[in-house]
């Protein structure tokens, strides 16, 4: 059974940093390119951040550029996403997702996990 959890979320002042981190079992890891989405209330789901299997590739979102962080860890199956700089306008819930495709958008993503939420206050 696949299980993707994400941690790390919270309550931070703006200008902060918090660090996500996402941990898959059932699956083998190196298999699945992985990324961050986060779904604002009242807003679509975005993309924020993606990488490649190896780690070797890397994109984001242009509203986190320079802020944020994306990494793996294939040894521990571990996905991670360091957000410094934190504005309020980040508040989400941030979601970890395996996908199939590099970089692809939500639509050929294999397994999502339930979500953590950041909370950036001004």
């Amino acid at each position: 059974q696949v299980q993707v959890v994400e941690s790390g979320g919270g309550l931070v002042q703006a200008g902060g940093s918090l660090r996500l981190s996402c941990t898959a079992s059932g699956l083998t890891f190196d298999d699945y390119a992985m990324g961050w989405f986060r779904q604002a209330p009242g807003k679509e789901r975005e993309g924020v951040s993606c990488i490649s299997w190896s780690g070797g590739e890397t994109e984001y979102a242009d509203s986190v550029k320079g802020r944020f962080t994306i990494s793996r860890d294939n040894a521990k199956n571990t996905l991670y996403l360091q957000m410094n700089s934190l504005k309020p306008e980040d508040t989400a819930m941030y979601y970890c997702a395996a996908s199939y495709v590099y970089c692809s958008g939500s639509s050929n993503i294999a397994y999502w996990g339930q979500g953590t939420q950041v909370t950036v206050s001004s």
